[in-house]
């Protein structure tokens, strides 16, 4: 079983593997690629999304205060080497701050610098999944973005989109970990103890992941109404 959120410090690692596989896709890529998960972008503009990302995130825990999102500033025409630029700014941010100390966040999670560790973790994980390559992410960190989703999105989700309508609880089973997360019916819908009879979805963390993030890939076994709502249900922002 994987212990979730990993200590603050303990993503920095794989954040830094995370953007280093995400700069080695941009300089191997084709920049007009279309990237199928991500409606009409290419893979420049999935490049210059998390860059600014990152950018963003990275002022935020330096100031502690909400900033203003503006994803599209153009990097100029090196962009591996913006996005990489973007990557250390952000890796050298988290290195330098208290994870513990107060800072804006937007999710149900507590508000401190350490929810940016493991956001950031996640962010780039999916999005290297986008971008292709092969990269795997771990199966332990893949469980802590499904638990990411479901203890932290959901609990928000209203923020975004309507409250998934659930016939019953749902167990998502991780197989290569053994994780599992029960979701019962709400307004929003939230985590809570096993439930005899539940409706199930199960497959390895990378592929329950993706899935909540309405990326296309393996498909998880599904049964019962309720694990079939909770996966046509938009959960992310």
């Amino acid at each position: 079983m994987t212990t979730m959120p990993f200590p603050a410090r303990d993503y920095l690692p794989v954040l830094a593997e995370l953007t280093a596989g995400f700069t080695a896709a941009l300089r191997t890529g084709d920049p007009a690629a279309p990237v199928p998960d991500c409606g009409d972008w290419t893979l420049a503009d999935l490049g210059t999304h998390l860059g600014n990302v990152h950018r963003w995130a990275a002022t935020i825990v330096t100031t502690g205060e909400v900033q203003p999102q503006n994803f599209e500033t153009a990097p100029g025409a090196d962009l591996t080497s913006w996005y990489a630029e973007s990557a250390q700014i952000l890796l050298d941010v988290l290195g330098a701050a208290d994870p513990e100390a107060p800072c804006w966040q937007f999710t149900g999670a507590a508000s401190i610098k350490a929810f940016w560790f493991r956001r950031q973790v996640h962010e780039t994980a999916v999005h290297l999944a986008d971008a292709g390559g092969g990269h795997l992410i771990g199966p332990a960190v893949a469980a802590d973005g499904v638990d990411e989703v479901l203890g932290s999105f959901l609990p928000r989700v209203t923020r975004w989109h309507p409250v998934p309508q659930l016939p019953g609880p749902v167990t998502l089973h991780a197989t290569d970990t053994g994780d599992t997360w029960t979701v019962h019916p709400g307004e929003p819908p939230a985590l809570g103890p096993a439930a005899d009879g539940a409706a199930s979805v199960e497959a390895p963390a990378r592929d329950l992941l993706l899935r909540l993030w309405k990326r296309t890939g393996p498909e998880p076994r599904v049964e019962g109404d309720a694990a079939k709502a909770l996966l046509a249900a938009p959960l992310t922002p």
